[in-house]
């Protein structure tokens, strides 16, 4: 955890026009910052993130997702339904059943990413 007390305060009293510069032109548009923030209200939910890192290693169907994380078919489905709203998982159906799996790489090395962070 950081300590507050211990952080410099900035005393300088003028703008660093080409810094400021720099900073603008990093910044992505603003619809985008309000989708990406979505995402991340998205991944906020650790329900959501633990249905993520048990698909991770392989395709799972509801029933087994359920059975990984100790909750009911019902409340996975339904966080299913979201993770699949905003293309974070995907499924396959064979036969009558339909296994759930990452979307793409991409999903995978964020979680991951994050996971890695934290443990810092």
């Amino acid at each position: 955890m950081i300590n507050h007390e211990h952080i410099p305060e900035c005393e300088c009293h003028e703008e660093h026009k080409e810094l400021i510069e720099k900073g603008k032109a990093l910044l992505p548009e603003t619809t985008e910052l309000y989708d990406l923030s979505d995402f991340f209200k998205v991944l906020g939910d650790s329900t959501r993130l633990g249905i993520l890192f048990a698909i991770d290693g392989a395709p799972m169907c509801v029933c087994d997702i359920a059975a990984a994380l100790g909750m009911t078919k019902s409340a996975v489905s339904h966080q299913l339904k979201v993770l699949r709203q905003n293309r974070l998982v995907k499924y396959s159906k064979v036969g009558k059943n339909v296994f759930y799996e990452l979307s793409d790489d991409h999903v995978r090395d964020i979680i991951e990413k994050a996971l890695e962070h934290i443990e810092e």
